[in-house]
């Protein structure tokens, strides 16, 4: 049976539900990952947790440190990981609380460690990256979702950027011409180092406000944490679904 790991972004630094079995510090290569690696049972099945920013919520998402988390999860024992996300809206049909499970990235960001393949090495390695997302967890998130009665698309563009701070109108306007449906600050790159590790990857994103530009007023913090206090929980009970 497979075991899930699970990276919980901002809003989800710990997973309501879960029977804690054991908390373990894992050292990499790469450093020291966010958080301790959570092992538990949820819905009935084996899972692992991570908390991306750390727990408490501390780390901006320019200074994760993307390859000790991506890296320890598989020396944990994870075969396969689903990534939460928070996101801004840019497509119309992307307004807060709704979900995307998102079939394409464009990576945005800089200066951020994004391969395991680099340093000293035996060869150069370069991994074919087209489909980012594994098509067999995105069905199921999509059927997890339909299953639910959430309001989700079932596929879009990820425009991952560099923070920690939001972005400008031109740059949103830039996005939605490059075709992003969505933006974030984390989807890369996670995506490529679970690829790198033969980790099938796939996100659910949570619209927690629209991108700037796309409402009348500016974006407040309030109006994200209030999102988001929604559309975790929505976000839970989606996870019990696809790891049972």
């Amino acid at each position: 049976m497979t075991v899930h790991a699970i990276i919980g972004g901002t809003g989800l630094t710990e997973l309501d539900g879960l029977v804690l079995r054991e908390t373990k510090a894992i050292e990499t290569p790469y450093g020291s990952p966010s958080a301790d690696i959570v092992f538990g049972e949820y819905a009935g099945r084996d899972v692992l947790f991570l908390a991306r920013h750390g727990h408490p919520h501390r780390i901006p998402p320019h200074q994760v440190n993307y390859r000790a988390n991506v890296w320890a999860l598989k020396q944990a024992g994870a075969q396969a990981i689903v990534a939460v996300n928070a996101v801004g809206g840019i497509h119309a049909a992307m307004g807060s609380g709704h979900f995307c499970v998102p079939h394409q990235v464009i990576d945005y960001s800089y200066g951020r460690e994004h391969t395991f393949f680099e340093g000293d090495i035996d060869h150069v390695t370069h991994i074919d990256f087209s489909f980012p997302y594994d098509g067999d967890l995105r069905e199921r998130l999509i059927a997890a979702l339909a299953a639910q009665g959430c309001a989700f698309s079932s596929h879009g563009v990820y425009g991952c950027t560099q923070g920690p701070r939001l972005e400008t109108v031109a740059e949103i306007a830039r996005m939605e011409r490059d075709g992003c449906d969505i933006v974030g600050m984390t989807g890369m790159p996670e995506a490529v180092l679970a690829r790198e590790l033969d980790l099938p990857y796939a996100c659910l994103a949570l619209v927690v406000n629209p991108a700037a530009g796309k409402s009348s007023g500016v974006i407040t913090m309030s109006e994200i944490e209030a999102a988001l206090v929604e559309g975790i929980g929505k976000a839970r009970a989606v996870l019990a679904r696809i790891l049972a």
